[in-house]
């Protein structure tokens, strides 16, 4: 008995879909959602941060780097990602070629929005090595973060390397260069196409939303993660915005 139920769990996990399994179908009268996200009070003391450039400065620039962690303008809050949850079918993937670009030395862009398990191209435009690293940010319960090392390796000149970006239990991956302490940037690995950066005044829209009721979160990688849920009628349109604080 006990081995006939071993091999029932055992079955149910192999048949369990995968983190990011997704199914394309067409979607009969979609429904969109949109609207913005913003930054409300006084920023935190360390929204910005400046780091000394200290070599390559023919290339990095001299003097210091100031990283803003916390973007905001005229009150919109940059650098978020808003996504759908648990949306297991819908609309087709649009195709993409990713692109982590190390110009300058700065990763371009900050913040993007790849398909978990996709191929992402790793480019050095810069006469100097960088040495990129990326980890799977796990959040667990109580605050803290795991970080599982998805690649990290050297580029010592212009050129282009190819890799297999796919996360197991988080979609969030922070990139730095171990190279120069000044170089950041984010990656949301989303498992379906209900996912946007913001734009530069905060707002976002996302279409062709399967009618129903589902979780809309927005992710800042310093200030945490908003949810809200919402209903999607047929056709219709939804607005929904976010505010954070520090």
């Amino acid at each position: 008995m006990k081995k006939i139920l071993y091999l029932v769990v055992v079955l149910s996990l192999l048949s369990m879909p995968a983190y990011g399994a997704y199914r394309e179908v067409t979607v009969d009268k979609g429904g969109v959602v949109k609207g913005r996200v913003t930054f409300k009070g006084q920023l935190p003391p360390n929204a910005v941060q400046k780091f000394t450039i200290t070599k390559d400065t023919n290339v990095c620039g001299l003097g210091q780097r100031a990283v803003n962690w916390v973007d905001v303008k005229d009150g919109a809050l940059r650098g978020v990602v808003v996504y759908i949850e648990g949306i297991r079918e819908g609309k087709p993937w649009t195709g993409k070629d990713y692109v982590i670009d190390q110009k300058g030395c700065r990763f371009e862009p900050w913040m993007q929005v790849i398909r978990n398990g996709a191929t992402v191209t790793i480019r050095n435009s810069d006469p100097v090595m960088h040495n990129i690293n990326a980890k799977e940010m796990i959040l667990l319960r109580g605050g803290r973060v795991v970080k599982r090392t998805i690649f990290n390796f050297a580029q010592s000149r212009p050129g282009e390397v190819k890799k297999r970006v796919r996360t197991r239990r988080s979609p969030f991956i922070a990139i730095n260069c171990e190279a120069h302490n000044f170089m950041f940037a984010w990656i949301f690995a989303a498992s379906n196409p209900y996912a946007t950066v913001v734009g530069d005044d905060g707002s976002f829209r996302i279409d062709n939303i399967p009618p129903g009721t589902y979780t809309i979160k927005a992710w800042h990688p310093r200030l945490g993660i908003k949810a809200t849920e919402v209903t999607i009628p047929a056709g219709g349109t939804v607005e929904v915005d976010f505010t954070f604080t520090k």
